[in-house]
């Protein structure tokens, strides 16, 4: 499964490598188009491969939305007892879906790949989950070492054998056909960033440890989201990013320590308003936005009520 949204040539070369895999290995793959305005569609019309199917979607709901409204047409018009989920830019490497295919998976519901940016080094963003407090012996590490206990270390991608994790990315995720029965669909909601996170999360605490398999490996082609390490570009991707974190802080550490956590990094959060320029009037207002939607567990802002933000006024700080 493959969410897009106006990136026809990610796409294409995606679709090229999971088409060229072999039948034995890939039953077919479903495009979700996000109503994509580049020309994708009559690009994916003109697609002859039977394997592939293509849902268009009458608005763009983001990575999340697309995600969830794949796996609910998948689950409703296939017999498939696996799923494997990536987004436009990322792909498996040749031998990824044969590798998947080789190794035993025991009682593991869902596995998630080694995914790495097209020079071979890990991609961050992508990195296993581990729950900083699934106990206390993982709590103290997290207050000794900070974010780094949230990943497996470089050392998982050599071990050469798999291992259990308890969350994973939508970039080379493979969920069983129980494991959306157990867990039910990603929160489309949440549109991008952190619906991964929430929903691999959630399923490992209800269905035990998931597995991650470093010699299933894919290839990320993402461009980043931060300019200069300073600053996040489009904008409006800083409502997102800060709002969703409420709600993987909430998830891991429960609902007091879990707001505690957000409102400390929203103190980090504002400050690094000095870094945009011109920009920091409407950076402030999608932070406000973020904060308040966050401590109240607010998901229903829809992604045109956030790009507007962009374009009211903002009181300047």
């Amino acid at each position: 499964m493959v969410v897009t949204f106006d990136r026809r040539d990610q796409l294409a070369r995606t679709l090229r490598r999971l088409l060229d895999a072999d039948p034995a290995h890939l039953d077919g793959v479903l495009v979700v188009d996000n109503a994509s305005t580049d020309g994708t569609a009559d690009w994916l019309a003109a697609q002859d491969d039977p394997r592939l199917e293509v849902l268009t979607l009458p608005s763009n709901v983001g990575g999340a939305g697309g995600f969830e409204a794949g796996l609910r047409h998948a689950m409703a018009r296939t017999d498939a007892e696996w799923f494997c989920l990536m987004d436009d830019d990322a792909r498996p490497r040749p031998d990824a879906l044969a590798r998947f295919a080789a190794r035993d998976r025991g009682d593991r519901i869902a596995w998630f790949a080694a995914v790495v940016y097209p020079d071979g080094t890990i991609c961050e963003m992508n990195r296993p989950l581990l729950d900083p407090f699934r106990d206390w012996g993982r709590i103290l590490r997290t207050l000794l070492r900070g974010r780094e206990t949230f990943h497996a270390g470089p050392e998982a991608y050599d071990a050469g054998a798999p291992r259990d994790i308890d969350g994973g990315s939508f970039v080379g995720a493979f969920l069983s056909r129980r494991a959306v029965e157990v867990a039910g669909y990603p929160d489309g909601r949440l549109f991008i960033y952190g619906d991964d996170t929430i929903y691999s999360l959630a399923l490992g605490r209800r269905a035990g440890p998931l597995g991650f398999d470093p010699d299933v490996v894919f290839e990320h082609d993402c461009a980043t989201a931060i300019v200069g390490a300073r600053r996040i570009a489009p904008l409006w991707k800083v409502f997102y990013l800060y709002r969703n974190r409420a709600f993987v802080y909430r998830l891991t550490a429960g609902r007091v320590a879990g707001t505690a956590i957000f409102l400390a990094f929203g103190a980090i959060w504002l400050a690094r308003a000095r870094h945009y320029g011109s920009d920091r009037r409407a950076y402030l207002k999608l932070w406000r936005a973020a904060m308040r939607d966050g401590l109240a567990g607010r998901r229903d802002r829809d992604h045109a009520a956030v790009r507007a933000l962009l374009t009211s006024p903002a009181p300047s700080r």
